[in-house]
């Protein structure tokens, strides 16, 4: 029997979506690449084939997830599985700087950003920036790794060569202009099978913990302190519509991704700087609830409609 084919190596992550397909009576098995096995003289089941590594694996012990991914990709894609979000989403996952180089061939704006290898590069980095305020981030992130706001060059200094400092997983550190947001909140694209499903807009006053499903707190460094009225982290923007939706579709269209969620803050003049491609996107369900809208419903469908269609070729 042909079935849907989740891969991952975090099972709080899928159990939303394996809820949808239970519900919609779709066949499915999981496969938890945090280890395993691949024959390469057996052929793939039949079936379709959705990737949902994270490049924050690492974090939760899975440190070589996402390059037994990799492989276990390239064998679906040579025998020409159908596969959603595979070789080429992989790669914009566990790296930003393909990310910004991608953005950037698309003419969508990205932040100024050196990365560097090494304490001293780091620091080095960082003087070209001239005296503006920056931040650093890991390169293969996730869950807002490694990002520090600095006011100056000693300051960094300070952290590269102290006890605190993160060593990022792949040894390659983002030094990044920061951008001064009109207010305290970012805007995350949600999108599946290509296309615009709705936007988020997420809170930051308390810290920059934008995972819907894994929270991450950053600390007061990197935005201004919130006031005291209370109000949901999360909230789905009735009606938005922006340019920036069309090329965003774009970029996902090119880089053959299927499901994504895409960052961007806006800046005191309100220009539009995208700062992440995440294609291992998750939900908030107390947003959903109250707008009526539910990404993981959305995707199960997505994914039955692509197993029928395969059942009927």
């Amino acid at each position: 029997m042909k079935k849907v084919y989740i891969i991952h190596e975090n099972s709080e992550w899928t159990i939303h979506l394996t809820k949808r397909l239970n519900e919609l009576k779709v066949p499915y098995e999981e496969w938890h690449l945090d280890r395993g096995r691949l024959d390469l003289s057996k052929e793939p089941p039949e079936g379709i084939f959705y990737n949902r590594m994270s490049a924050s694996s690492h974090t939760r012990g899975h440190r070589f997830a996402p390059e037994f991914t990799a492989q276990v990709l390239a064998w679906l894609e040579s025998y020409g599985r159908k596969v959603f979000n595979g070789t080429r989403a992989l790669q914009l996952e566990v790296s930003k700087v393909i990310q910004y180089l991608e953005l950037s061939k698309h003419g969508i704006k990205t932040p100024r950003t050196i990365a560097a290898v090494g304490k001293e590069q780091i620091v080095e980095a960082a003087a070209e920036f001239a005296g503006i305020p920056f931040i650093t981030k890991h390169n293969r992130a996730g869950k807002g790794l490694g990002v520090q706001l600095f006011q100056s060059i000693d300051a960094l200094r300070s952290y590269v060569e102290g006890p605190s400092f993160e060593e990022p997983v792949d040894g390659v550190t983002l030094i990044q202009e920061y951008i001064q947001a009109q207010e305290s909140f970012i805007t995350r694209c949600e999108f599946i099978g290509g296309k615009f499903i709705y936007a988020v807009k997420v809170d930051t006053s308390e810290g920059f913990q934008l995972c819907p499903a894994d929270a991450c707190q950053i600390g007061d460094l990197f935005c201004p302190a919130g006031d005291t009225v209370e109000k949901p982290k999360f909230q789905i923007i009735e009606g938005f519509n922006d340019p920036i939706i069309n090329k965003y579709e774009q970029i996902l269209s090119a880089t053959h991704i299927n499901v994504a969620g895409i960052e961007f803050i806006r800046n005191s003049t309100g220009e539009i700087f995208t700062y992440d491609i995440n294609t291992n996107t998750n939900y908030n369900s107390d947003a959903e609830e109250k707008a009526g809208k539910f990404g993981m419903l959305e995707l199960a469908k997505f994914l039955k409609h692509e197993l029928n269609q395969l059942a009927e070729d």
